[in-house]
C-alpha cells in the first residue's frame, strides 16, 4: 500500500488534535486555515499548469534535448507537464498503467515517457535520421 497518501490526512488530524490540545477551539480554526491554504495553494498550481498547458497544442515541447536532460526518475506527471508546458500525446490505452507519453519538438526530435501510477519510470529520447550531407562545393554552377 502507498502509505503517502495516507500521510497527508493523517498529519492533518494529528495537527487539528495538537490545536484542540494547546489552544481548545482557537487552536482548532487556527489549524483548519493553514490546512485549507495548504490545499488551495496546491489547487492553485494545478490550475496554473493546466492552463498554460491548455496554451500550447498536444505533445509538443520546444526541445526535447532540453527535456530530456531536466528528466528524474520518480517525477510526477504534473511536474513534466509544467516543465513542457505542455501536456503529453497518451500513447497507451486509455486508463492502463502504465502509461506513455510522447513530446516531439520542431525538429522531429521525440521524448517517449513511461509513468506507472503517476510516477516517472523511464524515458527514451530518439532524433530523426538525417540524410548524409552531399558536397555542395561540386554542385554550384560556373558564372
Amino acid at each position: 500500500m502507498n502509505f503517502q497518501k495516507l500521510l497527508v490526512p493523517v498529519g492533518a488530524i494529528l495537527l487539528l488534535g495538537l490545536a484542540w490540545r494547546s489552544g481548545g477551539w482557537g487552536g482548532v480554526a487556527l489549524a483548519g486555515g493553514a490546512i485549507v491554504m495548504f490545499f488551495l495553494l496546491h489547487f492553485n498550481r494545478a490550475m496554473q499548469v493546466l492552463k498554460r498547458a491548455a496554451e500550447r497544442p498536444v505533445g509538443y515541447v520546444g526541445s526535447a534535448v532540453m527535456l530530456n536532460a531536466k528528466l528524474k526518475q520518480g517525477a510526477t506527471l504534473m511536474h513534466v507537464i509544467a516543465m513542457t508546458r505542455a501536456l503529453g500525446e497518451l500513447r497507451s490505452p486509455k486508463d492502463e498503467q502504465p502509461e506513455l507519453y510522447r513530446w516531439t519538438d520542431s525538429g522531429g526530435s521525440y521524448v517517449d515517457t513511461v509513468f506507472n501510477g503517476g510516477k516517472l519510470q523511464s524515458w527514451v529520447m530518439t532524433r530523426p535520421e538525417t540524410p548524409p550531407e552531399e558536397d555542395t562545393k561540386d554542385n554550384t554552377p560556373a558564372n
